[in-house]
C-alpha cells in the first residue's frame, strides 16, 4: 500500500485507531518470510538447518493462480484447462479441490467480501479528510486486488445466483459505511450535510466506487488495468470519490484534500 502523505502536526501523531486496526489485518494477509538461519555455536555438532515458508497447499495455490488469471484476462476468458495449464497440473488434480469453476469464483468471492466487511468497520472511526482519504484509498486497493469481480461484473451476475444476492449486500454495507465516514467527518468539524442529502450522496459514492475501474478500462482498454497503472487509477478513484463531498466539507477540510490529492497527483 502506497504511504499517504501527512502534514506537519499529523506526521508526528501516531495512527488513528482505525489505521492500526488496518495495518494489523494487512499483517495477517501477508506470508510469513523465512526463519533467520542460526549460526553454528561451539560444542555443538551441526548448525540447526534454516526453516523455510510451509510449502502452500494446492488448493490455496490454484486461488492464487485463478485470481492472478482471472484479474488480467478476465473471467470469462479463463478456463479451468488454462488454470491447469497454469500451475502444470492436471485437470483432474483441479477439479479434485474445485469441482467447478463456479466454486473457484464463489471462494474467491467470500474472501474479498470478508476483507471488506472488516475494513469496512473502520468508516466509523475517520474524523477528517485525511483518514477518509486513506479510508477511501485502501477500498480501492482492495478492488484492485479483486478486480476481476468489478471488471465482469454485470456478466457474472446474469450467471451466479450467489453473486447476484450477496453483492446486493455489498452495495449496501458499502453505502452504509460512506454514511458513516459522512457522521465522523462532521463529528470531526471537517464537514456539514443536511440528512436529506446524506443517502444520495452516499449512493453517489458508491457507485463511482463500484465502477471506477470500469470507467478507466474504457478510457485505455489496454493498460487501465495492467499493474503498472494500479497507482494512478487508485489515486483517480479515491480524488473522485471525495470530490462529491466538496460541497459540504468546511473551508479549511476543502483546502487540505485538495492539497493530499495535488500531492498524489505530483508523486504519479
Amino acid at each position: 500500500m502506497r504511504e499517504t502523505k501527512l502534514s506537519g502536526d499529523q506526521a508526528s501523531q501516531p495512527p488513528t485507531e482505525w489505521q492500526a486496526i488496518a495495518l494489523n489485518s494487512e499483517t495477517l494477509n501477508t506470508a510469513p518470510t523465512s526463519a533467520p538461519t542460526s549460526g553454528a555455536t561451539s560444542g555443538a555438532t551441526s548448525a540447526p538447518k534454516p526453516q523455510g515458508k510451509k510449502p502452500r497447499r494446492t488448493a490455496e495455490r490454484i486461488l492464487e493462480v485463478t485470481l492472478d488469471l482471472f484479474n488480467r484476462f478476465g473471467e470469462p476468458n479463463v478456463s479451468t484447462t488454462l488454470i491447469s495449464a497454469e500451475m502444470g497440473i492436471s485437470p483432474g488434480n483441479l477439479y479434485y479441490h474445485y469441482p467447478a469453476k463456479d466454486e473457484l469464483i464463489n471462494t474467491l468471492f467470500a474472501t474479498f467480501e470478508h476483507r471488506l466487511d472488516d475494513l469496512l468497520q473502520a468508516a466509523d472511526l475517520v474524523r477528517n479528510v485525511e483518514d477518509a482519504w486513506l479510508f477511501f484509498h485502501m477500498l480501492f486497493e482492495l478492488i484492485w486486488e479483486y478486480r476481476f469481480l468489478y471488471r465482469d461484473l454485470n456478466d457474472l451476475l446474469s450467471k451466479n445466483r450467489r453473486l447476484e444476492t450477496h453483492f446486493q449486500f455489498v452495495l449496501k454495507n458499502k453505502s452504509r459505511a460512506v454514511q458513516q465516514v459522512f457522521e465522523g467527518l462532521t463529528r470531526g468539524n471537517s464537514m456539514r450535510i443536511d440528512r436529506r442529502e446524506t443517502e444520495p450522496v452516499a449512493s453517489s459514492m458508491v457507485v463511482v466506487l463500484t465502477y471506477w475501474l470500469s470507467f478507466e478500462y474504457v478510457r485505455d482498454p489496454r493498460r487501465a488495468l495492467e499493474p503498472e497503472s494500479a497507482a494512478a487509477a487508485l489515486s483517480r478513484g479515491a480524488h473522485h470519490v471525495l470530490a462529491l463531498l466538496m460541497p459540504y466539507l468546511e473551508p479549511q477540510a476543502r483546502e487540505h484534500l485538495f492539497e493530499i490529492a495535488g500531492a498524489y497527483r505530483s508523486a504519479d
